[in-house]
């Protein structure tokens, strides 16, 4: 069991941490069960609710005999039987069954002082991922109703907490959709390193994941009061971004963007950079 911790606990703090993507494994035995899908998914119509306390979901937790296997996420619980082979005893996430763990989805602690529903300071962006779980479980398992406590009142009305989340969520949207548009603008750099070459990095017209139909060179960006940097691939001619449509121009691209910075003995316009140890 505690292989099976280690080895989950590992994998979400690789994607919280460095942003691994996990996709290309999404098809191995239990790994979707892991990652939810990477994208903000609608939420269907629901059933009419039913609310349960904390005690009864706890009574749902897949023993032999019992009443079933459940689990919660922001308060809405779900059956998930048909995953009883990870959530059940025994297995590698039955730690989320019979409770709502809604904050360990994304912080990676499946301590009993991580696995709670308590989701205050995590960033917009953490919120999200919470929300992809949200739509993960309504796609593949069976919604069941609600938990009363901190997300529902024992009527069924979302709270003040439930509220906040979405908020904070929203807000995540927001910053995501505003990446989203920084990474056509200025697309990641392939990187590698090998003991014989050292660090390298380099464009290409697929690096970063974007798609285009230019290639561009590898500067340093750097965030408005960050000390550090990330590799990005800039257009070299044309217009500056967001001025597409004017005439007249440098035929530079966003090369004077004052946002970035060549690297150091590496020709300004090569497609490939050494990086120093």
């Amino acid at each position: 069991m505690l292989g099976y911790l280690s080895a989950a606990a590992i994998c979400l703090t690789a994607v919280l941490l460095i942003g691994w993507d996990p996709w290309p494994l999404a098809n191995l035995p239990g790994v979707s069960y892991l990652f939810p899908p990477p994208e903000e998914c609608a939420i269907p119509e629901r059933p009419p609710e039913r609310l349960l306390s904390r005690t009864e979901l706890a009574r749902y937790r897949g023993e032999d005999g019992g009443l079933g296997l459940y689990l919660a996420l922001l308060g809405q619980v779900f059956d998930v039987q048909r995953g009883r082979i990870h959530y059940g005893p025994g297995g590698s996430y039955s730690f989320f069954a019979g409770r709502d763990a809604s904050r360990a989805y994304v912080t990676g602690d499946f301590t009993e002082t991580g696995l709670v529903d308590d989701l205050s300071g995590l960033t917009p962006l953490e919120m999200i991922n919470v929300k992809n779980w949200l739509s993960f479980y309504y796609k593949n398992y069976v919604y069941i109703g609600n938990l009363i406590g901190r997300f529902y009142d024992e009527s069924g009305r979302p709270t003040e907490a439930l509220r906040a989340a979405e908020a904070v969520a929203e807000e995540g949207l927001k910053l995501k959709a505003q990446s989203d548009e920084e990474k056509k603008q200025f697309p990641p750099c392939n990187s590698e390193w090998t003991s014989t070459t050292g660090s390298r990095v380099w464009c290409s017209k697929q690096s970063g994941g974007i798609e285009r139909d230019w290639i561009g060179v590898p500067r340093k960006l750097y965030k408005p009061g960050a000390k550090s940097h990330r590799c990005v691939c800039v257009r070299t001619t044309g217009p500056p971004t967001g001025q597409l449509e004017h005439g007249e121009h440098t035929d530079r691209g966003d090369l004077d963007d004052p946002s970035l910075q060549q690297y150091e003995d590496c020709h300004p316009l090569f497609e490939w950079c050494k990086l120093k140890d």
